[in-house]
């Protein structure tokens, strides 16, 4: 390297030079006058002959110095100050998630809701009610038909071995479990086996449904032969609404009292309760246990051969005789010898839909049910069977139906959705749009008259309502809301936006009242029960650093988009409280939860784009705080990425650029910068040159931001043809801009702006400057690149910052223990750069000075491998003679 320092360029002309593309102020590469300029690297001070005149140029240019310097700060930084972190990479990961999350835009099925119990599509009605209330069930017997059915059909579920031993031993089993699981069908299916061969055999009403207003204790007066008792060997299911505000759960006492009096008739009790805190004391006692979810691939192949039975009548297969069934993962035709032999494995099998009614097909026997068969097809049940198992793994009818697993109501619908199909009587279309449909009904179902509680009095007595338990009836659907909101995200961020929800509701439903917040009543397995869910350990940004963390994610991806669907377009009054809410996190400091809930906003906006403006949009986009602007421009784009809201998010950016307030601008510019809120990159690019260059360049460090954001488009040239043509701007401001985003290009990291995902060119290298990402992955621009960069080193007023950027970009060409970083983008960008003796004189001078710094000193070895990226080998060794 060359031991001479090497000088700079002359003070700022008092009128750039609109002549010279690369710089209105600087010369041309290898102007040899440049070094005998006053503010040079390495120049004597100012003469002392100089008159006030000069002196007053020089603190000119000091002064334009440190204004270019604050207008290239960190514009999403204002509240913590000018070194303060903002996380940016987080930002963009967050809203990256999100959209994800929401990104299926699913076609929505409308059904009849007249009637909760039926799903009508085509020809074929199921009942799909899994929200069924221990209140819906009366005290009497279950019919002889759907014991057989049940005993039929029934799919064990993993487990079911140990749950039939347990009420062999202890006369009575609380079972746990998420509505809609089947819990009621395993209930059944256990006590028509154990009565079966019991006492009661000869019993025709032998499995009895108790009435859910006497709870416990009610049940045990009819078990000892009270008013209403019934005959010894009895099986009894019982459902007690443990939800309903004012009802008790029973004690351990109550309990015992039950097992006692049906040991003493022979009789048998299975009691039914949905997971959460008010049951977790039950299930956790000497009679409780859980009800496990059945293997969805098992249940809907099933469901599928009985569909496909009853509608082809093979008598091969005996018309859906329990033989084929027990093939294919149904119940054994000796179900004592195989469940006991099988007793350790406990081998789960599904079970039947909460006993939701007899499911139908109607009507389809005078279509043609061979026009969907393929040539040579000789239509027999075993190729039907074949053809199935083919489509039911197709990928569209997979993403269509967006469910990792499916309950037996939903199973029973899909089954029937394919069996149509395949005989003809159900279109593809109408295949793939009803299989959209599982997961709005399942959203349908969760809110549903969840609140109607509230108003009825407590069981037992005609007392007014009791309104205090609103906090524990409102938990689980703000459990659902956040968990759609935010999924993806940590457990804890999610529980704890579930707890500001539940309190808007509570306040929402019950103004007058303070509602309660339980302290320790969170059950964490409860919640992923009640609300499809799962966990997952993943990343979690805290303080620019990725730690080890719980996520939790809904159990498909069709439900996050369903629920936000089912509570904005059914149940209008939630919409005031969950705007509170979402106003709420737009605050929340850390990104995984302020992005994520950005993203859905927008989605939310796109179901009623005017009230998502009134009350989300234009209020924080207008607000004091850049935490604030920046969830309303992120909301905007995001309605922005659906065709139908695109020209309106346009035309509300475009006023906001020209006539909006200074927030406004700012969160127009932020908008602009994710390349979809105006009708091309010259459109966009405009209207970001709009907000930078006025009021002085009040808003010119966001516009320079987003200016780098748009680099990370396709349109990435376009960019920077526009970014040259500013930079020969005759107004100072077109100048700045460009100087500014061009800086701001070797500062910004890739992961701070990029939303694509590892495995694409430019997301391989997230931690990498973007400026030398790009060199790296677009050799086409990285001319383009170097003579933008080259620009900024040689303009007066920001090479002091532009020097600072080229030493953080040449430390980061290795990491600390040697390992090769940056190396091939600045191979790629040095010897663009340095293409004149002067450009590589003054990369010496500098490498020089970072070898001399005390804090950080750059080794001899490390300047050496640097300066031969730089330098051709025949022009090194040409210097290297001339300057030793």
């Amino acid at each position: 390297m060359a031991d001479e320092a090497v000088a700079e360029h002359p003070a700022e002309p008092a009128a750039p030079k609109a002549k010279d593309a690369r710089s209105p102020e600087a010369p041309p590469r290898g102007d040899d006058n440049a070094k005998d300029a006053p503010d040079a690297p390495g120049s004597s001070d100012a003469s002392d002959s100089a008159d006030a005149e000069a002196a007053e140029r020089e603190k000119e240019r000091e002064r334009a110095a440190d204004r270019f310097k604050d207008r290239t700060r960190d514009p999403l930084a204002e509240e913590q100050g000018e070194e303060g972190p903002t996380d940016a990479a987080a930002a963009t990961r967050a809203r990256q998630s999100g959209q994800k999350l929401l990104a299926s835009s699913r076609d929505l099925v409308s059904f009849d809701r007249s009637d909760v119990g039926q799903v009508h599509i085509n020809n074929i009605s199921v009942g799909l009610d899994a929200r069924r209330s221990g209140l819906s069930m009366r005290d009497g017997p279950v019919p002889a038909e759907d014991l057989l059915r049940i005993r039929r059909t029934h799919i064990e579920p993993e487990g079911y071995v140990r749950l039939r031993r347990a009420l062999e031993a202890r006369r009575l089993l609380v079972l746990g479990g998420a509505p809609g699981t089947g819990r009621a069908s395993t209930a059944l299916a256990l006590l028509e086996e154990v009565t079966r061969d019991g006492e009661g055999r000869q019993n025709s009403e032998r499995v009895r449904r108790a009435d859910p207003e006497g709870g416990v204790r009610g049940l045990a007066t009819q078990v000892m032969g009270g008013k209403g008792g019934h005959p010894r060997g009895t099986g009894y299911l019982l459902e007690p609404a443990l939800d309903r505000p004012g009802t008790l759960p029973p004690d351990g006492m109550d309990l015992d009292q039950l097992a006692s009096a049906l040991a003493e008739q022979g009789s048998y009790a299975v009691v039914v309760v949905s997971v959460g805190s008010a049951a977790n004391p039950l299930l956790a006692g000497r009679y409780g246990a859980i009800c496990p979810p059945a293997p969805t691939r098992e249940l809907v192949a099933v469901r599928l051969r009985q569909r496909l039975e009853e509608e082809h009548g093979d008598p091969a297969r005996g018309g859906g005789g329990g033989e084929g069934r027990a093939r294919d993962g149904g119940r054994a035709p000796n179900r004592h010898a195989d469940r006991d032999r099988g007793a350790d494995q406990d081998g789960d099998r599904t079970r039947h839909a909460d006993h939701g009614g007899d499911r139908t097909r109607d009507g389809g026997q005078d279509q043609d049910r061979g026009q969907d068969r393929r040539p040579g097809d000789d239509g027999s049940l075993s190729r039907l069977l074949e053809r199935a198992a083919e489509l039911r793994e197709d990928t569209e009818v997979t993403e269509a139906v967006g469910l990792d697993d499916l309950r037996p109501a939903e199973a029973e619908l899909f089954a029937s959705l394919l069996a149509g199909h395949l005989l003809g009587s159900v279109g593809r279309e109408e295949l793939l749009s009803g299989c959209r449909g599982l997961a709005a009904v399942q959203a349908y179902e969760w809110f549903a008259g969840v609140d109607r509680a509230l108003a009825a009095p407590p069981p037992g007595d005609g007392r007014a309502p009791v309104r205090s338990g609103t906090a524990a009836l409102f938990h689980p659907v703000a459990f659902r809301i956040a968990l759609a909101v935010l999924g993806g995200a940590s457990h804890s961020a999610v529980s704890a936006a579930a707890h500001l929800l539940t309190w808007e509701l509570s306040v929402q439903s019950d103004p007058d009242s303070t509602p309660a917040r339980p302290l320790f009543c969170d059950d964490p397995e409860s919640d992923l029960a009640l609300s499809r869910a799962r966990p997952a350990d993943g990343a979690v940004d805290v303080a620019g650093a990725e730690v080890t963390g719980r996520l939790i994610f809904y159990r498909g991806a069709a439900l996050p988009a369903a629920v936000l669907a089912e509570l904005w377009d059914r149940h209008f009054p939630v919409r005031a409280p969950v705007v509170r809410w979402l106003r709420l996190l737009a605050d929340d400091p850390r990104p995984q939860v302020s992005m994520r809930a950005a993203v859905a906003a927008g989605e939310l906006s796109v179901r009623d784009f005017e009230h998502g403006y009134a009350e989300l949009v234009r209020p924080l986009a207008d607000a004091p705080t850049p935490r604030r602007r920046v969830f309303a421009a992120t909301a905007l784009d995001q309605a922005a990425g659906h065709a139908s809201h695109r020209r309106a998010v346009r035309k509300v950016v475009e006023d906001w650029s020209r006539h909006g307030t200074p927030a406004l601008r700012w969160t127009a510019a932020m908008a602009l910068g994710y390349g979809r809120s105006a009708d091309s990159m010259d459109d966009t690019l405009d209207a970001l040159a709009r907000i930078g260059v006025r009021d002085d360049g009040e808003q010119l460090a966001v516009a320079s931001l987003n200016v780098v954001r748009l680099l990370t488009l396709p349109e990435c040239a376009t960019v920077l043809r526009r970014l040259a043509d500013w930079t020969g701007h005759r107004g100072e401001e077109y100048q700045d801009l460009a100087l500014v985003s061009i800086v701001r290009l070797a500062l910004t990291d890739v992961d701070e702006v990029l939303d694509d995902e590892p495995g694409t060119p430019l997301g391989d290298r997230g931690d990498w400057p973007l400026l030398l990402a790009l060199a790296a992955t677009r050799p086409e621009l990285t001319g383009k690149l170097a003579d933008l960069f080259w620009t900024a080193l040689n303009t007066a007023r920001s090479r002091d910052v532009a020097f600072d950027a080229l030493e953080t970009l040449l430390r980061s060409a290795s990491r600390k223990d040697g390992r090769a970083w940056t190396r091939e983008g600045l191979a790629a960008l040095l010897p663009a750069l340095t293409a004149e003796e002067h450009d590589r004189r003054r990369l010496d001078w500098l490498l020089q000075r970072m070898m001399r710094d005390q804090d950080r000193p750059l080794t001899e070895e490390r300047a050496r491998a640097l300066w031969r990226l730089a330098v051709p080998a025949r022009q090194r060794r040409s210097e290297e003679e001339s300057h030793g």
